[in-house]
């Protein structure tokens, strides 16, 4: 059985049925996130369903048709990578994934997406690797984006879960469109500032039901770090306590629900320790029960810490 390091204390190594119990409990964890978009979780709730999730993987991989990969953070199963589709006849394949709370927020699932793409476009010489999508899946969307796939379209009402349909977003890479593997593997600073961003910004999502995790701006800034609205009558400065707090009410108490915000477009410039990032954004939700969309700029300064880069301070304003 292969491992291949992610990171410190993170590995990426193939599922097995022998992991159903691991898996299942890893799953009950994770289910509030990875049961709306994926169908087995939804149906992995025992260890008989579990282990027949990992052997229908199995099947698929001794038939040269699918494989899944588990994320250990720690020696803790935290998410995971698959390819939910892989036909060599064609060349092309598709591209899943998955995390608890635990496993999200670190790179691990990109650089373990991107692991397995290497690996179908340099060793299997496939042509095209799709990712599918539930349109209100806003953080397998921003996955997408940060792997640098195309958006290609929408199949309409195309997938129904619990009685709703939903759009199905198609994104993809092509073979020549995607970097050797010496250049994509390991993590670049642009790809830590993406990271922290898509944190940032994730921490308030709380569509589909989700819970907002909003201490993760603890994790993302330095403790001395400030956020500024420009928005309105003039500069209005945070630290972050007093920045979280109502925002962590709101997201929580009803007043504001099906939120979530996004990057539409970004500038980075990185200057040895120091860094800085222009973001055009958009952001969407309910408000006291209307609907509401929006759309801003950001403005963010990092700084590289003996622990990696953190934001610093970040500024916004809104159109």
């Amino acid at each position: 059985m292969f491992i291949l390091p992610l990171r410190e204390n993170a590995q990426l190594r193939p599922l097995e049925p022998a992991h159903a119990q691991e898996f299942l409990d890893h799953i009950d964890r994770a289910r509030p996130n990875v049961d709306p978009w994926i169908p087995w979780a939804t149906f992995s709730t025992d260890l008989a369903s579990a282990t027949a999730t990992l052997q229908r993987y199995a099947d698929r991989q001794a038939t040269d048709t699918g494989r899944i990969y588990g994320i250990w953070q720690d020696g803790t199963l935290v998410g995971g990578v698959m390819f939910t589709r892989f036909d060599t006849a064609s060349g092309n394949c598709e591209i899943g994934c998955w995390a608890e709370e635990a496993g999200q927020g670190l790179g691990l699932v990109n650089q373990a997406c991107r692991a397995l793409i290497d690996w179908a476009f340099g060793e299997r010489g496939m042509s095209r690797v799709e990712w599918w999508v539930s349109s209100v899946n806003t953080r397998s969307i921003e996955a997408a984006r940060r792997l640098g796939l195309t958006r290609e379209g929408v199949l309409r009402r195309h997938t129904e879960y619990r009685g709703e349909r939903r759009d199905i977003e198609i994104w993809s890479v092509l073979s020549d469109e995607w970097p050797p593997a010496s250049c994509s593997t390991a993590p670049t600073d642009k790809d830590e500032l993406d990271r922290l961003m898509s944190a940032f910004l994730g921490a308030f999502d709380n569509t589909n039901g989700s819970s907002p995790e909003v201490d993760v701006i603890r994790q993302v800034f330095i403790p001395q770090g400030m956020i500024i609205s420009n928005t309105g009558t003039g500069p209005v400065v945070h630290d972050l306590d007093a920045f979280i707090e109502p925002r962590a009410k709101m997201l929580t108490d009803g007043t504001l629900t099906e939120f979530s915000e996004w990057e539409v477009s970004e500038r980075t410039e990185i200057f040895e320790s120091i860094a800085h990032r222009t973001s055009e954004y958009r952001k969407s939700g309910f408000h006291d029960g209307e609907r509401f969309e929006g759309a801003g700029r950001k403005t963010t300064q990092f700084v590289r810490t003996p622990v990696g880069w953190r934001m610093a301070a970040l500024t916004w304003e809104d159109e």
